[in-house]
Parts: C-alpha cells; structure tokens; sequence
C-alpha cells in the first residue's frame, strides 16, 4: 500500500530501475564526410559515412565552452580534434570535408582535422546563399 501511495505521489509511474547503458557498436567504416557547420555562436563538427549516417561527433559547447568563447576558432580546434579521435576508433582514415556557414571557426576545424592524421580527399564550401531570399536582420547600433 506504501509503494502505492509513493508511485502516485510521485507521479504515477513507480521509481525506474538503473538501466543498463546502450552498448556503442564499433562501426568499420574506412571513409568518411566531416561536416563543420560554423555559425557565429557556435562551431559543430559531424563526421557521419558516405551515406550520412553520423560516426561521431562534437561541438565547441559540447567540448565545455560557454558564451562568446565557443564561437572562437581554438573552441572549434577542441571540437574538431574530439570529433576525429572518435572517427578514428571507428577506423575512419580519409574523409571528405563540407564547411558551412560564415563563423570564426571554419579554418581551424579544418586545419584540426588535417593534422589529427585524416587523408583529406575533398575540400568543399556548401554555404547557403540567399539568391535575395529573407530580409536580413537590421544593423546593430552599439
């Protein structure tokens, strides 16, 4: 009756048992795409297959940077290199590189994942341009 009356209190659903975590699969994928979207407030790093299905992946907030500091292009090295390191324990040996989006921290991801030991095989800009499309946001006055 006690149990009963904590499970309603609580709630409704009684207190859930410690699952057990989901076990990571190690995926063999030789080549890969690394996909770095820099905006100005934040630098994501993706590395998915070629059917983009993702592998790993990180990001300058991810990383523990908080604020203006994530949009900075060291923030971005941080997140590229944890995104490599975790490619490569799948097997991932060249990738293929989009950059998008006109932040702080394109170069330097870029650079973070050529010098972590990846055969780059494409370098790519896939930025979306407006052909005149929304109305930009109006100009800070500071």
């Amino acid at each position: 009756m006690a149990s009963a009356k904590t499970a309603a209190a609580t709630g409704g659903a009684p207190a859930a048992k410690g699952k057990p975590a989901k076990k990571k699969v190690k995926k063999n994928v030789a080549t890969g795409i690394a996909h770095i979207q820099s905006t100005f407030n934040n630098t994501v790093v993706t590395i998915t297959d070629v059917n983009g299905n993702a592998v790993a992946w990180s990001s300058a907030g991810a990383r523990g940077f908080k604020g203006s500091r994530k949009s900075t292009p060291f923030a971005a090295q941080l997140a590229a290199e944890e995104a490599a390191r975790k490619a490569m324990e799948h097997g991932m040996r060249s990738v293929a590189i989009f950059v998008k989006g006109p932040g702080a921290g394109r170069e330097s991801a870029l650079r973070a994942l050529q010098t972590a030991g990846f055969k780059v095989t494409l370098i790519r800009d896939v930025t979306p341009v407006p052909h005149n499309g929304c109305r930009p946001p109006k100009r800070r006055r500071v």
